[in-house]
């Protein structure tokens, strides 16, 4: 299993100096969730000059982003940083996406189907003319020395784990527990695909003071435990809230956690330290040091 890092506005504000020392610091990959502040595939871009880490997005929701206009952003960035992307896009917080946006968020796995079979082909050079249920495109895109970017799907229903397996290289989570990963998310997805990639998000810090940090982060990440999209998957994992999911406690501890999560049949585990510059750096050293080791039961 891969260990890589979560860089910028999970993590709290920062600017380009703090992200670019947080992807020199050993991980095979960086990625950048797309929030209220930093542009994740600007954010990317900018990393790019960071030698030998893949970039990720974890991820970016497409309903704000026409299949056009997101095609034509991720082969920028591959043509920019020699083709090392990851699309990670998902349907995104339905309440987010109504209220915030003013775009309608019903039907998310039928959406993201009409908009996946319009997105593929245009990373791929490819002309489309799609006039469907819920998504017009017309046009291509073309990005001299760019290649068609791997695309994972955040998913955590067994209607869009199954849209993943069939139209994606594999799925991303976020704030799910290893409960649900082992029986739900790895199992419904694989009965679809062969051997595809599951990306893992999670937050994590290395502290002697768990309990009081797994606080700190039910109070700070409450929201999370409300909008209908997680709390089913705190439901499943059959925990109360993200305070129960995280990767918290001391080296030995996290080390266990994180093993877990490898034998559950997660490719890739995404690290988001949390908590003060102090804890954040401990927790960094400790995961760079998992990180630079062979794990067993690596799939690529």
């Amino acid at each position: 299993m891969k260990i890589g890092l979560f860089v910028g506005d999970v993590r709290g504000p920062a600017t380009l100096a703090e992200m670019t020392a947080q992807a020199q610091a050993g991980f095979s990959s960086v990625w950048s969730g797309q929030a209220l502040g930093w542009d994740a595939l600007v954010t990317l871009t900018a990393l790019g000059h960071v030698p030998g880490i893949s970039l990720g997005t974890a991820v970016i929701p497409a309903p704000q982003r026409h299949p056009l206009v997101l095609a034509s952003q991720a082969l920028s960035v591959q043509a920019a940083t020699g083709n090392r992307l990851t699309l990670g896009i998902g349907a995104g917080i339905g309440a987010m996406v109504e209220t915030m946006f003013g775009l309608p968020a019903d039907r998310p796995a039928r959406r993201m189907r009409e908009y996946l079979e319009v997105l593929n082909p245009l990373l791929r050079g490819e002309s489309v003319s799609h006039q469907g249920e819920t998504l017009t495109a017309a046009g291509t895109v073309q990005v001299p020395g760019a290649q068609p970017p791997p695309v994972l799907l955040a998913a955590m229903g067994p209607a869009m784990l199954r849209l993943a397996g069939e139209l994606t290289d594999g799925t991303v989570t976020w704030m799910t527990g290893a409960r649900t990963l082992a029986g739900h998310i790895v199992p419904t997805i694989s009965k679809v695909a062969r051997s595809p990639r599951v990306v893992a998000g999670l937050l994590a810090c290395v502290t002697h003071e768990e309990a009081v940090v797994r606080d700190r982060i039910g109070a700070e990440f409450a929201m999370a435990g409300q909008v209908p999209e997680y709390r089913a998957v705190f439901e499943r994992e059959g925990v109360a809230g993200p305070q129960d999911v995280v990767i918290v406690g001391d080296e030995d501890s996290v080390g266990r956690q994180v093993d877990r999560l490898r034998d559950a049949g997660v490719t890739e585990f995404v690290a988001a330290p949390y908590g003060t510059a102090e804890e954040q750096d401990r927790t960094m050293k400790v995961f760079s040091a998992l990180a630079s080791r062979a794990m067993p039961g690596t799939r690529a």
